[in-house]
Parts: C-alpha cells; sequence; structure tokens
C-alpha cells in the first residue's frame, strides 16, 4: 500500500482547490473527481433503457436494471440518446422528435438520479442500428444533397448540420420527470459524440480528427459543465506508428492519439473485443492481446495526453467456440487488475463498463454478451469484488483528504488564537 499512500498525499497536495460539491463529475489531470474525491467508473452498458422506457409498462425493466446494478456496486452506466428514423424513433426527421421515446429517455435519467448512476449519453452510432450516420446521409440526400458514401456524415455541412442540431436538442431539454435541463444535470457524466466513429474511406485520420474538432467545440459553446468523450474504439493511427503494432490488423481512420488530445475532449476511451478481433487465435492470445492493449493505453492516457482513461466496452460471448464461464471471468479479472492496479497507484485508468446488462424477461435482446445480475453466476461476483475494491481507494482518498483538511483547520484556529493575543507591550 506505500505506493497508494504516496501517490494520494502527492494528489491531495497538488489538487487541494478542486473539491467543489455540486455533484458534476469532472477531470483533474488524469483523475476524475467527484465532490472533491477521485471518482471510478464500475458500470455497464445498456443501450436499450431509453428504448425499453419509451413504453410505460416496460419501465419496471428499467427500475429493475438500475436496482441491481447498485445493489451490485456499479456507479455508471453507457447508453443511447439517439434512435434516428426507422422503428420508433426518437428523431423521426431532422429536427422531429417523437415525444414519447423523449420522456422514455427523461425517466432513464430520472431512474438513474434515484439510484445514485451516472450516465454516459451517447449522441450518435457509426452504424445502421438505430439509425446511424447511415440515416443522416440519406436524410441528406433526401434534400438533395449528392452524397456517394455514409461516410459523407464526417465531411457534408448539412449532414454535421443535422447532427449539431440533434446534439443542441438534447443537451436543451427539459426534462418532464426531474424538471431539470438535461445540460444541468449531474447524473449526466459525460456526452459521447458518437459510439465507435469510423471513417475508412480516409485512413489518415485527417477526417475524423477535423469532425472532432468542430463538434466538441460546439458541445462545449453549450454546455460547459458536462464532460465529452468521442466515442472511441483506441485504434491507434499515424501520430503514434510506433504504437500501430498493437491494432488488429484493420484501419478505421481513427487516431487514439491525435483525437483525444483535442482539447474540447475531456478524457480518453478504448473498447476492447478480442474474440471479435482476433476470432481465429485461441483464449491464450486472445488474453496476451488484451494485456498489451491495455497497458500501452494506459500508459499512453497518463503519459502522453494526461487525462483519464475509461474502457468504455469490453465483454466475452457465451456465443463464441469452446465458451466457458471460466474464460469470460478471466477477461474481466484481466481488465479489473489493470484498471484496479493503476488506480491504487493513482495512475490514469479511471474504470471500466462492460457490455452488455440485461434484466429478466429480456431474452430478444441477447446477443452473447448479456450479463444478468440476478443470475448469480461467477462473472456478477467477479463484477461485484472489483466494485468494492474501487469503493475502497475511493474511501482512502476521502480519508486521507478529511485528515488533510483538519489538519488545514487546526491550523487556521491556532493562527486567529495567536493573533487575538497581547503583543506583550
Amino acid at each position: 500500500m506505500k505506493n497508494l499512500a504516496v501517490a494520494l498525499i502527492l494528489f491531495l497536495f497538488l489538487h487541494q482547490k478542486c473539491f467543489a460539491g455540486d455533484g458534476f463529475i469532472r477531470t483533474r489531470g488524469i483523475h476524475f473527481m467527484l465532490n472533491g474525491s477521485p471518482f471510478y467508473a464500475n458500470g455497464f452498458n445498456a443501450y436499450w433503457l431509453m428504448y425499453v422506457a419509451s413504453d410505460p409498462s416496460q419501465r419496471h425493466k428499467v427500475a429493475t436494471a438500475f436496482q441491481q446494478a447498485s445493489s451490485h456496486g456499479l456507479t455508471v452506466a453507457r447508453t443511447w440518446a439517439f434512435s434516428d428514423g426507422g422503428y420508433k424513433p426518437l428523431q423521426y426527421a431532422p429536427g422531429s422528435y417523437n415525444e414519447q421515446m423523449f420522456k422514455g429517455l427523461d425517466f432513464v435519467i430520472a431512474e438513474a438520479r434515484r439510484y445514485g448512476i451516472k450516465l454516459v449519453l451517447s449522441l450518435a452510432n457509426n452504424y445502421e442500428s438505430f439509425g446511424g450516420k447511415k440515416q443522416y446521409v440519406n436524410w441528406a440526400r433526401s434534400a438533395g444533397q449528392y452524397l456517394t458514401s455514409d461516410d459523407d456524415f464526417f465531411r457534408n455541412s448539412v449532414v454535421k448540420g443535422y447532427y449539431k442540431n440533434h446534439m443542441r436538442t438534447i443537451l436543451s431539454r427539459f426534462n418532464t420527470f426531474t424538471g431539470i435541463l438535461y445540460k444541468n444535470d449531474p447524473t449526466i457524466m459525460a456526452w459521447e459524440l458518437m459510439n465507435e466513429p469510423r471513417c475508412t474511406s480516409d485512413p489518415s485520420g485527417r477526417t475524423i480528427q477535423a469532425w472532432i474538432m468542430e463538434m466538441a467545440s460546439y458541445v462545449k459553446s453549450i454546455d460547459r459543465s458536462h464532460m465529452l468523450e468521442a466515442g472511441l474504439e483506441g485504434f491507434y493511427g499515424q501520430s503514434s506508428p510506433q504504437r500501430m503494432n498493437l491494432n488488429p490488423s484493420f484501419n478505421v481512420g481513427t487516431d487514439f492519439i491525435a483525437n483525444n488530445r483535442i482539447p474540447g475532449i475531456d478524457f480518453a476511451t478504448v473498447h476492447s473485443y478480442p474474440d471479435q478481433w482476433l476470432s481465429s487465435s485461441n483464449d491464450e492470445n486472445q488474453l496476451s492481446f488484451l494485456n498489451n492493449w491495455l497497458n500501452g493505453h494506459i500508459q499512453d492516457a497518463q503519459y502522453v495526453l494526461k487525462k483519464p482513461l475509461l474502457l468504455t466496452e469490453f465483454g466475452k460471448s457465451w456465443k463464441d467456440p469452446g465458451f466457458s464461464p471460466y474464460q469470460r471471468d478471466m477477461l474481466f479479472n484481466t481488465v479489473y487488475y489493470k484498471i484496479y492496479v493503476s488506480a491504487k497507484r493513482g495512475g490514469a485508468a479511471a474504470g471500466g463498463l462492460f457490455w452488455q446488462l440485461l434484466t429478466e424477461g429480456m431474452d430478444t435482446f441477447r446477443d452473447g454478451y448479456e450479463i444478468v445480475l440476478s443470475d448469480n453466476s461467477s462473472t456478477a461476483n467477479v463484477i461485484s469484488q472489483q466494485a468494492r475494491k474501487l469503493y475502497q481507494i475511493r474511501k482512502i482518498f476521502a480519508r486521507m483528504r478529511n485528515l488533510e483538511m483538519w489538519k488545514r483547520a487546526r491550523r487556521a484556529q491556532r493562527l486567529a488564537r495567536n493573533r487575538g493575543k497581547p503583543n506583550g507591550k
């Protein structure tokens, strides 16, 4: 514990003035801070929350998910704040919204608030599910724009205008359950520009870089209270050629270092799916890849980017050939151990969100990666253990901060008494 004590003492001296108590999570260097103490995210993905909550008769599933998550020590949920065109859309045409679906999102935020869970809200999808960039491009084509690729989402001014309007609409939404504007609600931890942005038509990375810069600036012009992240999977690009050997063997036009260096991006993200990215490799090789992948990103977040790192998606599918719960537990333990070791040393790894959480009676949402906490599986126990370990680190930080504040108060009292004494004349 010596390393932890030293790191914590240094941290406290460097950050004595960042004890705002307004409930917003913010960054200080390579750490998340909440009400003056470091914050670590042990959480989950549940993309379906708004979709399910849009039907009042199904809202109990959202409440159950948050209740079970909270009882297992989970503190952050990542979910979609988009559904563009198609079946049960949030946005059924550019700038036109389905109020019933919006009330579903209102309910999700209100329930998260009730259970003390922070939210990462993603604002668009790279893929066709729930519309994605393809829907935006099709809307622009219908308006007379000549577009040849779905990647024109990142380039065309009309499409970008549609997307900016969506961001402004979400950020400025008045929650019908809480009475709080989204941009003023500390239940929301961060905004995410897009789920896994990819622009394969420009492997140089320049298109995505320009898009993130423009959109980050736009979000910050509306909302300075919340953090923002880009939604990246973590693939290295041309700004760090020495790291590109860590990538799986494809290039999607993103750049972990350059994209996350953009000033409006408050923290870095990484995803990890060795079973998808190295599907022809055995479990041993996949875990070896995972170790190297996480080590590289944690180091670069700490020493190059100097920002926190959140592992916003990871998991292992029971559909994988030869799957066993032990293999999934090994992957979760590998991820959690990397986060814990970094955290206890005062490092940049700030938490992990597994894909995905479901509750009972949601069989149609099963994708192979789901975790149902009420099943009391060995993986659920692994998740709870990580929550307890990160909570202990946060408690130590809080105790040391309180001790330092007490010492400062005592010193101030002594100085005040000395000033009140006669000077002997």
